[in-house]
């Protein structure tokens, strides 16, 4: 069986307050963005059950093979059924890693998903629910595939009818990531501000102006290349331009006619329409 997780981007991202638990409270719009990457799963034959051969291409991702989410699904999965059968998955990165984009966690919530398509096993909504919230806060979001505004750590889901059908978007990965601890440096929560839900409701073109990522605050001044990079993207005639999650990625959304503008040379970069 063969899937294709997709990664998404964030339209907008406030920081209200740091939770008891160490955590922040967050609001954000999450948004599926059409790249991929691909997970190949295959039965192994003559191997006992919770067995995991895992492979990984492309993109190199750091890190020995049972910290990578798609086979930490696939134990996962083990726990709530001892007798899932021997695989192999084959992992090729496409989606840069530490980019906001959440590549890890739709690879793990694709490979659960398909695992339980493969076997035929059904396991109740609440269940993956909370699988994928152990694999990661915004694991959730893959399980509907749908724009959502995000709560809490991002586990908190409300779906919103929004689209952006027809619009074309830029994608431009600077070449190295940002973790979250750093992202997190600096930041100063604060619940003012209307809700995202209600700033989303304004027209695409006047979002540059009402619709902020507040990680940018800070990590821009850390990273001054992002910020010139949101800068071209509106040169280049985005409508709208922003940093994805907690970077390091910077997306631009364009008009349903432009055509793919030219732009300096960045080691990832993806031009591609919006289904």
């Amino acid at each position: 069986m063969i899937v294709f997780p997709n990664c998404k981007i964030n339209l907008g991202l406030r920081i209200l307050r740091k939770r008891d638990d160490g955590f922040h409270e967050l609001e954000t719009i999450f948004y599926p963005t059409p790249v991929h990457d691909v997970v190949e799963i295959l039965p192994l034959e003559n191997e006992p059950c919770g067995t995991v051969q895992f492979k990984q291409t492309g993109i190199t991702v750091q890190g020995p093979a049972n910290q990578n989410l798609c086979v930490k699904a696939y134990q996962q999965l083990l726990e709530k059924i001892p007798t899932l059968p021997a695989v192999y998955i084959h992992l090729h990165k496409n989606i840069p890693l530490g980019a906001g984009l959440g590549g890890g966690s739709a690879d793990g919530v694709f490979t659960l998903l398909a695992l339980q398509k493969m076997f035929e096993i059904s396991l109740p909504s609440a269940q993956n629910q909370a699988i994928a919230l152990q694999l990661g806060s915004d694991c959730p979001f893959f399980l509907h595939q749908e724009a959502a505004l995000g709560k809490g750590r991002g586990e908190q889901l409300t779906p919103l009818s929004l689209t952006l059908s027809g619009f074309q978007m830029l994608l431009v990965h600077p070449g190295f990531s940002i973790s979250t601890a750093e992202a997190f440096q600096g930041i100063k929560p604060t619940a003012e501000g209307d809700s995202l839900a209600e700033t989303i409701k304004r027209p695409l073109e006047e979002w540059k102006d009402i619709l902020v990522n507040q990680f940018e605050e800070t990590i821009f001044l850390k990273h001054p290349e992002l910020e010139k990079i949101k800068k071209n993207l509106y040169k280049m005639g985005a409508l709208y331009a922003a940093m994805s999650g907690s970077g390091s990625t910077m997306f631009g959304i364009f008009p349903p006619t432009a055509t793919k503008p030219e732009h300096e040379p960045y080691p990832w970069v993806q031009w591609k329409k919006i289904p």
